[in-house]
């Protein structure tokens, strides 16, 4: 190659490596779309924005929320596995559209492993099974054998396909073997105003939501999925501590950018993140009482997500559910 050429490839290279290098020290110089892929209010919700303000006050820069809810959580979630991976678009991720939409859909439209990059987990929020107070039953495992010897004369309400209420209600009926008439919901609200006054007998339904009913004595909790009590309903045993269901089942959530996003943006992103997470406000408004601060590794996360997506295609699969 003449001298020349390799001079004006030099200099291109090095012309490159200054402008990414600059563009990364810059980082970042506009607004950053975090995309959660919900409807306000929620988890989804909660972690966008608990997240998004502390980081636009540490980086100097607004980090916009958009909710983009449709089809689950797959619109949201493909918006951003479709988007530049510049730093500049962010996806709140979960449970339920890194791992549980895996063994839901035949085309999700997105791969969870491949298409994202993990920054953090930083939440994981249990469920209860909740009764209604008439319930002639105080355990999971009375209920099962109850339902056993009435088949089809409990129900439990759920909302959509995709969610932890709907999967829970699912794998209670198939792994106890019980014949319990699922009843659907187009949210928690409604289930809860039946759920007192005894039109529907069973909720499985996020701990935080359903600690204020268990407070207040409108109802009586069964099990939680975690694989540790509550912290502030220590009374109500694990699934697993029954003896009748070797279960758990928490809603975790974190923050995820495309793949191939640079890895000094990645790495930035991370050590602001987990500069938030040392803030105890910030940690007792993700917590929202009964929620389980996450902190791993990036090895240790990616070895999670991983484990999480096997995990629930598998038992999804067991459960009987067909991918739509």
């Amino acid at each position: 190659m003449p001298p020349a050429i390799y001079l004006s490839f030099f200099l291109a290279l090095t012309h490159a490596n200054l402008t990414f290098a600059q563009s990364n020290s810059s980082y970042p110089n506009k607004p950053i779309q975090v995309v959660a892929p919900s409807t306000a209010g929620g988890g989804f919700d909660l972690v966008a924005r608990v997240l998004g303000v502390k980081l636009s006050e540490q980086m100097g820069q607004q980090f916009v929320v958009e909710n983009k809810p449709g089809s689950g959580t797959l619109i949201g979630t493909q918006t951003i596995a479709k988007a530049a991976p510049d730093g500049y678009h962010i996806l709140v991720g979960g449970l339920s559209n890194i791992a549980l939409n895996m063994g839901l859909y035949k085309q999700p439209g997105y791969d969870p492993i491949n298409d994202f990059v993990p920054l953090r987990l930083v939440v994981s929020h249990s469920y209860t099974l909740i009764g209604t107070k008439s319930l002639p039953v105080n355990n999971l495992k009375d209920l099962l054998a109850y339902a056993k010897a009435n088949p089809g004369k409990l129900n439990i309400g759920s909302s959509g396909p995709g969610s932890g209420q709907f999967i829970l209600a699912t794998l209670v009926r198939s792994l106890g073997n019980v014949d319990i008439l699922q009843v659907p919901y187009k949210g928690a609200q409604p289930v809860y105003m039946d759920l007192i006054s005894g039109r529907v007998d069973l909720f499985f339904d996020n701990s935080t939501t359903t600690r204020s009913y268990l407070e207040a004595g409108q109802v009586k909790g069964l099990a939680v999925s975690s694989k540790s009590r509550a912290p502030d309903a220590l009374s109500i045993p694990t699934l697993k501590e029954t003896g009748v269901m070797d279960l758990e089942m928490e809603t975790w959530f974190g923050w995820f950018v495309p793949a191939k996003t640079p890895l000094p943006i990645v790495e930035k992103l991370r050590m602001e993140i987990d500069k938030a997470m040392s803030v105890q406000d910030v940690r007792t408004r993700l917590q929202q009482g009964s929620g389980r601060i996450l902190q791993m590794s990036t090895q240790e996360t990616d070895a999670f997500i991983k484990s999480e997506v096997s995990k629930w295609t598998q038992l999804l699969r067991q459960a009987g559910i067909v991918p739509e």
